[in-house]
């Protein structure tokens, strides 16, 4: 076993990022505070060819020095938007025909290894705040919540953590429906 070099990894330009297919999935981040969490959800977006991420309320906004320590330059190839209320992207994105999932613990959530997304299905998932989680008023707007299962003493994930779980496992649930997309 040899470890690849860069050149080996067969990774996409910046501009042919830009031109690739998406995968049908919009990032909202709910006043998230943590620009290192902005930066990781920006890295695992551009691994995971994300649409586009909203950020809303107090989540930073590129440029930010501290967005790019962890971004690593995703910031320049994911799109994104900057809404002041995270209620003004929620009306956007169900204009647009998204499914909205906020990532919580809520009654009646959905246990991720049970989420199914449909055959052409349009999902935009929102991940709240690292202390307060995703805003009631917000929960109230979605179509449904996807909850990650734990068995330990804590009840949560670090924001960029649940982010990773959740997007890695709709993309791969996406790839069946997305042949384009299959490795």
């Amino acid at each position: 076993m040899r470890k690849l070099k860069i050149n080996e990894l067969n990774r996409l330009s910046a501009d042919e990022f830009k031109q690739t297919q998406k995968t049908p999935l919009v990032v909202v981040l709910d006043n998230v505070r943590s620009c290192n969490n902005i930066g990781s959800v920006f890295r695992t977006s551009d691994a995971l060819l994300v649409e586009k991420i909203y950020l809303c309320g107090i989540t930073a906004t590129p440029p930010n020095k501290e967005i790019h320590k962890t971004a690593l330059d995703a910031e320049k190839t994911v799109e994104w938007e900057y809404f002041e209320k995270t209620e003004d992207a929620l009306k956007k994105l169900h204009e647009n025909g998204y499914k909205i999932y906020a990532v919580e613990q809520v009654e009646n959530s959905i246990s991720l290894p049970d989420f199914e997304p449909a055959p052409n299905e349009k999902v935009a998932l929102v991940f709240g705040n690292e202390v307060k989680g995703v805003q009631q008023k917000v929960v109230n707007l979605c179509n449904g919540a996807i909850e990650i299962p734990q068995h330990g003493t804590k009840h949560s994930f670090n924001i960029s953590v649940s982010a990773g779980i959740v997007l890695w496992d709709i993309f791969q649930k996406m790839c069946k429906f997305i042949p384009e997309l299959k490795n």
